[in-house]
Order: structure tokens, then sequence, then C-alpha cells
């Protein structure tokens, strides 16, 4: 025999229609910032600083290791250099996770440590995983891009160093400077928009990749002028850190790091469900 579906009746016929209960979980609030707001992430985060130095300084020489790693590959292959700086971008935001840990903690009134932020990413490793792969496929893309510019204005062969340097700074090779900036201007405004605030939100609330990145990217777009502003922050405080031979980032990677945290904490407002109130209510006897 062959069977028919059911016809939904609708409201006319008197049965109430069907409404999606309400969302339980926390709801998602994006800050309207203003532009002394980097300054203030800046004061806080040198306030975490000061109050567990050892701890800051263990990153910061881990930052520095990546520095001179990159000098060092821009000495003797400066066609990778910008592969290398797409990697420190990759791996960098993952070692930040210790800092947003301290920072976090201590936000909370806990006691930092140096052991639970080296660990504090083990119960994230699938999220962070996703949000690795995603990150590792445009770090991909950046460096192929930059052998590709220099491939095209130095097709005789790829310059050294000196030679990248004396291209830069000589005016006739203005188009290679403008082309060779813009690529890798969108490519770290999308790491950027990518990564500032979904690493330290993972951390914070456990949320998956697609989640935390899209928020990311609305916290860049919904306040663009400010998050320019602390990219720029970033990006001098990071450019002026690498004199004398870098050793400037082993204070401002952790403060770097720090600041992040309470970027993510001001431009993200969470709207947790209320606690339930009143009794319980009383269980429903099985039949039989």
């Amino acid at each position: 025999m062959h069977m028919t579906e059911p016809i939904a009746e609708d409201a006319s016929s008197g049965v109430t229609p069907y409404v999606p209960p309400p969302p339980v979980g926390p709801r998602i609030r994006i800050a309207t910032l203003s532009l002394q707001d980097p300054f203030r992430w800046l004061t806080r985060g040198l306030s975490d600083f000061r109050a567990y130095p050892g701890i800051a300084l263990f990153y910061g020489l881990c930052f520095w290791a990546m520095a001179a790693t990159l000098t060092a590959v821009f000495r003797f292959k400066p066609e990778y250099t910008m592969s290398i700086v797409s990697g420190c971008l990759l791996i960098g935001p993952f070692m930040a996770m210790g800092l947003y840990d301290v920072s976090r903690r201590r936000e909370q009134g806990l006691v930092p440590s140096l052991g639970h932020s080296i660990t504090c990413w083990d119960q994230r490793i699938k999220t962070l995983g996703m949000l690795l792969l995603v990150l590792l496929v445009l770090e991909l893309l950046w460096g192929r891009a930059s052998l590709v510019v220099f491939a095209v204005f130095f097709n005789t062969g790829m310059p050294s160093s000196s030679g990248v340097l004396e291209a830069v700074f000589n005016p006739q090779n203005w188009e290679f400077v403008v082309v060779y900036m813009a690529v890798g201007g969108v490519f770290a405004v999308l790491v950027f928009s990518f990564c500032v605030i979904s690493m330290p939100m993972i951390l914070d609330r456990d949320t998956d990749a697609i989640s935390a990145a899209i928020t990311s990217f609305r916290v860049v777009f919904g306040n663009t002028l400010v998050m320019l502003l602390w990219g720029f922050l970033i990006v001098v405080l990071l450019v002026t850190s690498m004199l004398p031979w870098g050793l400037g980032i082993v204070l401002t990677g952790p403060l770097l790091g720090h600041a992040s945290w309470h970027a993510y904490r001001a431009s993200v407002l969470w709207d947790d469900p209320p606690e339930p109130t009143g009794p319980a209510p009383a269980p429903v006897a099985e039949a039989g």
C-alpha cells in the first residue's frame, strides 16, 4: 500500500504554529570601541607584565628566538623572508596563548603559573588545529605570492639581502615596492582580522574555530578605525623592538600578548543566560 505523508495544518485550522525556543547559550555582542581603547589595552598589559615578569620574560625569549630566525633567513635567503614572517604570525598567536592565560587567571583572581600557561591549550587542541589549518593555508599563499613578486621583478635571479635593501630604497624600483607592500598588506590584514580576537576567545569560551574567526572579523569591520590603530601600534612596537639585535622583542612581545587579551575582553561582550530560579520541576513518573 502506498503511504502518503501527512499534510501540515496551518494556523487557520486552530493548531498553534511551532515557535522555536530561544537560545540557551551565551550570546555575543560586539562592543563599540574608541580610539583611546588600544592605549588602555597596552596599559593593562603592562600591569600584567609587571605582576608576573618571570613568565613574561620566558615568552619574550621565545619571541626573540623567532626574530633571530627571521633575521638569519633575511641575510641568507631574502626571498623567503615573507614566508618566515607569515610563519611567525602563525606560531606567535599560539605562543601568546600562554600570556592570555596569565591575564585571564589574574582577572579571575587566580594565581597564574608558567606550567599552566604552557599547557592551557591542551583541552582545545581540536579547535586550535582547525584554526591552524586555515592559517597555514594563508601562510602558504602568502609565501607563494611573495616569491611570484620577486620572480616578476627580478627575472635574472633572486637578489641577496643587500640587493633587497638596494631594491627597496631605489626610487627606480617603486613599482616593486608598491606591489610587494600591497601583496603583503592584503595577507597581513587577513591574518590580523582572523587572529586578533579568535585565539583569546577560544581560550576563554572554548568556542569552535568558525565562530571565533567570524567574531574576530566582526570586531575588525565593526570598529575598523580602532582596530587599524591597534594594528598600527602592534607594527610600530614590533619594528622598534627589533633594534638593536631584536632584544626589544623580549619586552614588547609579552606586552602585546597581555594587551591582546584585554583587547578581546573589551571588544566581545557575552550575554550569559540567567541562572534558573525557583524550585526544580518534579520528576515525571514512568508508566508501567
